[in-house]
């Protein structure tokens, strides 16, 4: 394996974290854009913003494990 691990590779932690913040943005667009839609298509976009928002705690304890591991291997 190899020693040591290349700068972007050390840095996956923090994009996770910051995907999962894009995430919780990208839900609250959606919740938003799907009270402006007609009433016949607002059930579908209100799933599609509940489904998105599955999303930020799945990413950021990833991010969490991820980092975790990156300490073990940097001692």
């Amino acid at each position: 394996m190899l020693e040591q691990t290349p700068h972007w590779m050390s840095r996956r932690s923090t994009y996770l974290r910051a995907s999962s913040l894009g995430s919780v943005a990208l839900c609250i667009g959606l919740w938003v854009r799907g009270k402006t839609v007609d009433q016949s298509e607002r059930g579908n976009a209100e799933r599609r913003a509940l489904f998105v928002g599955l999303w930020p705690p799945t990413l950021w304890l990833i991010g969490d494990a991820l980092e975790r591991h990156e300490r073990r291997h940097l001692r």
